[in-house]
């Protein structure tokens, strides 16, 4: 076992980072920086050149010059992100080892009777004899990404530690606020310094993603006309109700909970409301570009009826974008980004599962930014809530991976 990628990320997880989706500052939790100190300091004591933590912002940069002489000129970044997702307590004080692990459910926490089960999570079958690393079933578990970044870090120190490994340039980042959709919006690209990237924060061992999701948000507001319930006849207009009636006229079909692979959804996040004012908050996804267009047109044209119905201006539509389908940007001139993936995958006997993303991370944005960057595996499941788990194989694994990127020619 590398010790060194498990003493990593239980070391990171202790550190909560959980993002904050309502917050209006950047990064929207300061207690990321607690992690972005620790990650610099480490940097720093293993022999990482140009290390720069950015006490504002919270982004930690860092390179590994060049040893092969020239060979690749071309610099690669390795990239994973610091936040955990605001869904539940990211305070992860007692993770739990399952060593062995032969296919039974396994108990999370007697007192509160939560099981991870092989009913619901049947790909657990996939780890007999492994050893897994799970939560004890009352905050996430955070290997999305605390799995990522340990993964890059141990590919660092043994870089550094084997100057017999022949690399180009390398440079590393790691930043805030991914999971509420910030984290490259402050990133410094001139101080990272790279051609092309890999953002190291997807799943199980061998996934290898190119393609996500176009995404957008959206908020529908409903102003209405509230009177005196025994006086409402032909006068009130219930905003609570007009709001139902919205979410009533979205295709049942299109809900996430229906939807797989490369179909899209619209998914209501959450509402408010009474019979004065309501609000309903969606977001809009679909990897097809015009599915995707034509998914947010509908919304307008839904808002068009209820206002025909009820008066202008009952209902108003405010739809942001906020990434794009990496894939634009990925497979025209630099697929072989994947197929080095795939090659040294291959190379260290993991299957690769070339898959499209039902998300997006910050590569997808990077992509668009001018840094090509297709997203790799960390090894982890079930993520954003208590039944996540990681397997300590797959990130070991995934550590030797990185290892064998950093050596191939980038030009």
């Amino acid at each position: 076992m590398n010790s060194n990628v498990v003493k990593r990320f239980l070391n990171y997880i202790k550190v909560d980072t959980r993002s904050d989706e309502n917050s209006t500052s950047f990064p929207s939790t300061e207690k990321q920086k607690n992690l972005g100190k620790i990650l610099a300091q480490e940097m720093t004591g293993l022999g990482i050149s140009e290390v720069y933590f950015d006490e504002e912002l919270g982004y930690v940069y860092g390179k590994i010059p060049a040893n092969d002489g020239g060979i690749s000129p071309k610099t690669i970044a390795f990239i994973a992100h610091m936040d955990t997702a605001p869904d539940i307590s990211g305070e992860v004080t007692n993770p739990q080892f399952v060593e062995n692990y032969q296919g039974q459910d396994i108990l999370l926490n007697e007192e509160l009777g939560i099981k991870l089960t092989t009913k619901k999570f049947p790909e657990l079958k996939e780890y007999v004899g492994k050893t897994l690393i799970t939560t004890d079933g009352t905050t996430l578990l955070g290997a999305d990404d605390k799995a990522g970044i340990a993964e890059i870090m141990t590919m660092a120190e043994t870089l550094l530690a084997h100057p017999e490994i022949k690399h180009g340039p390398i440079a590393l980042c790691f930043t805030p606020d991914e999971e509420v959709g910030g984290g490259v919006d402050h990133i410094n690209l001139e101080r990272l310094g790279a051609d092309y990237g890999y953002t190291v924060d997807g799943g199980a061992l061998g996934e290898i993603e190119y393609e996500n999701f176009n995404a957008s948000s959206c908020v529908v507001k409903v102003q209405g006309v509230n009177v005196h319930p025994g006086e409402a006849k032909n006068k009130m207009k219930n905003a609570a109700l007009i709001a139902m009636e919205f979410e009533m006229m979205l295709p049942r079909s299109e809900k996430p909970e229906y939807t797989c692979g490369y179909e899209g959804f619209y998914h209501l996040t959450d509402m408010q409301g009474n019979e004065e004012s309501a609000k309903l908050n969606y977001i809009i996804r679909d990897h097809d570009k015009e599915k995707f267009e034509i998914k947010k047109a509908y919304l307008e044209k839904c808002k068009e009826f209820l206002n025909q119905k009820y008066g202008e201006g009952t209902v108003t539509v405010i739809q942001k974008d906020s990434y794009y389908n990496m894939k634009e940007k990925v497979e025209p001139e630099y697929f072989f980004l994947v197929e080095y993936a795939k090659m040294c995958m291959e190379e260290l006997e993991i299957v690769p599962r070339i898959q499209p993303i039902r998300g997006g991370t910050d590569g997808a944005r990077l992509s668009y930014m001018g840094l090509p960057c297709p997203n790799l595996c960390a090894g982890g499941h079930n993520f954003h809530g208590r039944y996540e788990y990681v397997c300590v194989e797959s990130m070991e694994k995934i550590a030797e991976l990185l290892v064998k990127l950093a050596t191939k020619k980038y030009e």
